[in-house]
């Protein structure tokens, strides 16, 4: 499967490594997961900000559509977990300014590419969660312009 240029680096970064490496670089992006929150004075089409069962504390998707073309800032809550806040920076990062057709046809499996299959089955489906908000938020933008 073809994927957008820059998680296409990610996934290309990730892949080799072993499970301990793996995890290193995870916490590494789960340290930047703030540089993905949006700025006080940014506006957005989308904001959805809740808090649900699949995740631990309340996760807020911000989208912003220019030229069909995607921008995510994330808010996330003290309490989620590292492995999520990693995620939420690598699809900050892949996803940035990407095709909103092209990151709605993206599938799933990349992120066993980058956390390895060990991390999953640990992990259960949480590290899925903000790549299904987000997608969800380009559906939401989509059925809005739509009928507009």
């Amino acid at each position: 499967m073809n994927y957008p240029g820059k998680l296409q680096e990610i996934i290309a970064t990730f892949e080799p490594l072993c499970e301990e490496e793996r995890r290193e670089n995870l916490v590494n992006f789960a340290l930047g997961a703030g540089k993905w929150e949006p700025a006080g004075n940014e506006n957005f089409d989308i904001e959805d900000i809740r808090k649900d069962e699949q995740c631990i504390d309340t996760v807020g998707i911000h989208l912003r559509v220019e030229a069909y073309r995607a921008e995510f800032r994330i808010t996330l809550g003290p309490n989620v977990q590292t492995m999520t806040r990693a995620m939420t920076t690598i699809l900050c990062q892949g996803l940035d300014n990407c095709d909103v057709d092209e990151i709605l046809r993206l599938q799933e499996d990349f992120i066993e590419k980058i956390v390895g299959t060990p991390l999953v089955t640990q992990r259960g489906q949480t590290i899925y969660y903000i790549f299904y908000r987000m997608k969800d938020a380009l559906e939401a933008y989509l059925e809005h312009h739509q009928t507009s």
